[in-house]
C-alpha cells in the first residue's frame, strides 16, 4: 500500500521490512535513541554473515529507558530483512554514532553505557564478526565524556567529532571540535582538540559537503541542536585534501532538484530541531523529522527541509507533511544504490520504537 502525503510531494514506499520487537533497539545516529547504521560491502567468513549495506548497533529500548542495548542488527536492502546477529560483546550505547573504517570495522564512538557518558571507540571486525575495545594511544587528549554528538568520517584514518562533551552539571557553554585519529593496525585512537569552538549542541546532524562558489574544497557542517536555523562550519578543506567519494544518486538528486524548483516549499530552515536525520545526496543535505524546541506539545515532527549548496548563498527549502505516521525522532535516513531509507527511531509519542525501514521517495 502507498500512502500519498501533502499534496503528492513525496511518498513513503510501503515498508520493505518490519523489524521484531528484539530489533527495536536498532534506532539510529545522531537521534535520542542513538545507534549506528553505516554503508558498506564485506561478506563475514564467520558464519557467511553479510555485514551491511545497513549494520545498527545500541540503541535505547523505549523512550525514557536509561539502559542501552548492545544488540548488532543487521539490515539487507535486497531481501528486505533485518536480522539481530549473535556478536559477543557488544558495546552496551545510546546517544553514540559510528563510521567505517578500512572497510572492514565499524567504529563506535562515545555515547551513553547506562551510567556515564564515553569517549572510547569500540570497533565491531566484520570479517571476524567480533567486539574489539580499542585503546587510547600516546598523547590522546580525549573529552570529558560525548552523547548526542556527531562523528563525520574524512579518512579512513581520520574522524571529526563534533558537540558538547561533560555531564549535565560540567558541560561546557560551547560545543567543542576534535580530530579522532585512527589506526586500524594497532587498534588504537587518539583525540586531538581543535582550536575554535561552535554554539552549544546536542542531537544535531552533521553533513560533509563540498563548497559552493569559486573555491573548490569541502566543509564539515553541523545542523540543529539549539535554536539557530543556520547550520555552523565545524572544519574546511582545501580541494584536493577530503579523498572521500560520495555515493552518486543520480536519480533521487535529479528529484530532489525537481522538488526545490517546484515553488511547492518554503525558504525556512528548521529552527529549534534535535534528533532528526541528516543524509548528504549531492549537493543537497536532506533533513528528516526530529524533536522541536520552539513548542510544548507535539514536539515529534515529520518536516523535511532540504539545503540546496549549488549557489552562493546555499538555500533552504521546507516541506510539511500532514502524515503523524511518519513522525520520527532518534531515527536515522540512509542512502543506499540510489534510494534514501527511513530506518528506525521513535513514533509520535517520542517513546514507542518504530519497527519498519521504509523507502522515501520524492516527486513532483
Amino acid at each position: 500500500m502507498v500512502t500519498t502525503l501533502c499534496g503528492s510531494w513525496w511518498l513513503p514506499k510501503s515498508p520493505i521490512s518490519t523489524v521484531t520487537s528484539a530489533l527495536r533497539p536498532s534506532v539510529c545516529s545522531g537521534g535520542a535513541a542513538a545507534a549506528a547504521v553505516v554503508a558498506g560491502q564485506r561478506r563475514s567468513e564467520a558464519g557467511g554473515l553479510w555485514w551491511g549495506p545497513g549494520t545498527a548497533s545500541g540503541g535505547l529500548l523505549a523512550g525514557g529507558a536509561r539502559e542501552p542495548s548492545n544488540d548488532t542488527v543487521v539490515f539487507d536492502p535486497a531481501g528486505g530483512q533485518a536480522v539481530r546477529v549473535g556478536t559477543q560483546d557488544g558495546p552496551r550505547r545510546s546517544h553514540h554514532d559510528a563510521a567505517p573504517v578500512g572497510g572492514r570495522w565499524l567504529c563506535v564512538v562515545g555515547g551513553w553505557d547506562g551510567s556515564r557518558r564515553l569517549a572510547t571507540v569500540a570497533a565491531l571486525d566484520t570479517e571476524l564478526g567480533v567486539w574489539e575495545a580499542w585503546r587510547a594511544a600516546q598523547g590522546n587528549c580525549p573529552p570529558a565524556g560525548l552523547s548526542s554528538h556527531t562523528c563525520t568520517r574524512l579518512s579512513d584514518r581520520e574522524l571529526r567529532v563534533a558537540g558538547r562533551e561533560g555531564g549535565t552539571r560540567t558541560q561546557r557553554r560551547y560545543g567543542s571540535i576534535y580530530t579522532l585519529r585512527l589506526d586500524p593496525g594497532a587498534r588504537t585512537y587518539c583525540y586531538k582538540e581543535e582550536g575554535c569552538h561552535t554554539v552549544s549542541r546536542s542531537g544535531h546532524c552533521a553533513a560533509l559537503l563540498q563548497s559552493p562558489g569559486l573555491h573548490q574544497g569541502h566543509q564539515l557542517l553541523l545542523f540543529g541542536g539549539c535554536n539557530s536555523a543556520e547550520p555552523e562550519v565545524a572544519g574546511r578543506w582545501s580541494h584536493g585534501r577530503i579523498k572521500e567519494e560520495p555515493l552518486v544518486a543520480p536519480r533521487l538528486t535529479e528529484q530532489l532538484a525537481r522538488l526545490v524548483s517546484s515553488g511547492q516549499g518554503s525558504r525556512q530552515g528548521p529552527r529549534g530541531l534535535r534528533h532528526h536525520s541528516c543524509s548528504v545526496v549531492g549537493p543537497f543535505a536532506v533533513l528528516f523529522g526530529g524533536e522541536t524546541l520552539t513548542r510544548a506539545r507535539d514536539t515529534i515532527c515529520n518536516d523535511l527541509y532540504i539545503y540546496d549548496t549549488r549557489k552562493s548563498p546555499s538555500l533552504w527549502f521546507h516541506f510539511p507533511c500532514a502524515d503523524h505516521g511518519l513522525k520520527r525522532t532518534g531515527h536515522r535516513t540512509c542512502l543506499w544504490n540510489d534510494q534514501l531509507y527511513l530506518v528506525g527511531g521513535f513514533g509520535e509519542d517520542g517513546r514507542t520504537a518504530s519497527s519498519q525501514v521504509c523507502i522515501l521517495d520524492f516527486f513532483i
